[in-house]
């Protein structure tokens, strides 16, 4: 788990350090006091742009000098901690800057050494969203079990940017400039896909083992927008060159993949759903997906960062959600305005008060 985590011109947060963790950690506070900030800050110690998908330019402290830090020990099963960092320099704000144990690495190196999912506000009009939107939220629980799959969804996404480039020219371009593209789409594609289908059906497998109460049981599909092998992706771009031409874009593929979402005691879509069913739709496919690494033998550290999770719940679902929670191994992290809410848990929980860009144990 996560220790000694260490916040520098982040936000609002000048200078904060929280030490003293425990597998439930609840930061208590008004609202607009920082406490999402901390869990965003957390969630940057993973590959992407974190629970915000904040541009790097937007995190710095408004008063600071373009820079941020973000530091933690990770306390692993065996072995020493490993210390895990990342931020940006004021000489040089657009550029991210990751260390492990001190030493320059990759954002997507980060995935080797811990997997953290979360839930946040903003995820609740998910089912209503678009299907972007659904998709990043797929890759991201993809990549919590397959850390490869950031390195595959940038080549594809790369790759796609390229071929629209080349097909919104005013000038035809070149074919073998376009089947050097396709390739690099065909390549990476059928692995996103692959990676994307796998998910899908384990997950939902998962799901169709839990109880239809308390929280709503959804099931889950994959529908592919595009050929899933390699060859049949390849041999789709090349068809569709004309229409995709007219079109100025690439009409074919994993970038055009679909997460599709029922209820299954409804059979009902769910944007169609209650924004109560949707948020237990989403709370279920949460803790599956937490579940589902522990089934497979994660042996990552896990963290689950809840972000006002616990206030829209009724007593009845907070005590079902504290005890699955209580049931894995992940390390958790909970925010909330009042107490109240978390005391079923507050006994064994590390608390800490937020106020004002501010953190405070509280014994």
């Amino acid at each position: 788990m996560l220790d000694r985590i260490l916040l520098s011109r982040f936000r609002n947060h000048r200078d904060t350090a929280v030490e003293g963790t425990a597998q439930f950690n609840l930061l208590v506070g008004e609202n607009g006091a920082g406490k999402t900030n901390v869990l965003e800050a957390i969630s940057l110690l993973a590959p992407g742009r974190g629970l915000r998908r904040a541009q790097l330019a937007d995190v710095p402290a408004q008063d600071g000098d373009g820079g941020f830090a973000v530091n933690a020990a990770l306390r692993m099963p065996q072995g020493d901690p490993v210390r895990l960092g990342t931020g940006v320099s004021a000489e040089r704000p657009g550029r991210r800057l990751v260390q492990v144990n001190g030493a320059g690495a990759s954002a997507l190196s980060l995935g080797e050494w811990l997997s953290i999912g979360w839930l946040t506000p903003a995820m609740d009009r998910l089912f209503v969203d678009t299907a972007g939107a659904r998709r990043r939220f797929l890759d991201r629980l993809v990549l919590a079990i397959e850390p490869g799959h950031a390195g595959n969804t940038a080549r594809l996404e790369t790759a796609v940017r390229e071929r629209n480039r080349l097909l919104s020219e005013e000038r035809a371009p070149d074919p073998r400039w376009l089947d050097a593209i396709e390739l690099q789409i065909a390549e990476s594609g059928s692995l996103v896909a692959a990676a994307r289908a796998r998910l899908v059906t384990q997950l939902d497998a998962a799901l169709a083992t839990l109880p239809e109460a308390p929280f709503a049981r959804p099931s889950l599909a994959y529908e592919p927008g595009g050929p899933l092998t390699a060859e049949g992706l390849a041999m789709a771009l090349l068809d569709g060159r004309a229409r995709e031409r007219a079109a100025q874009r690439t009409l074919t593929g994993p970038h055009r993949d679909e997460l599709a979402v029922t209820m299954a005691g409804k059979d009902q879509p769910a944007a169609d759903c209650s924004t109560g069913e949707q948020k237990a739709m989403l709370i279920a496919i949460t803790l599956a997906h937490s579940r589902l690494l522990e089934r497979d033998g994660e042996h990552r550290p896990r963290l689950l960062l809840l972000d006002e999770v616990a206030a829209h719940l009724d007593p009845l679902r907070r005590e079902a959600l504290f005890d699955r929670l209580r049931a894995g191994s992940a390390q958790v992290w909970l925010t909330g305005t009042e107490i109240a809410p978390f005391d079923a848990i507050a006994g064994e929980a590390a608390v800490w008060e937020v106020s004002g860009g501010t953190v405070r144990r509280v014994d």
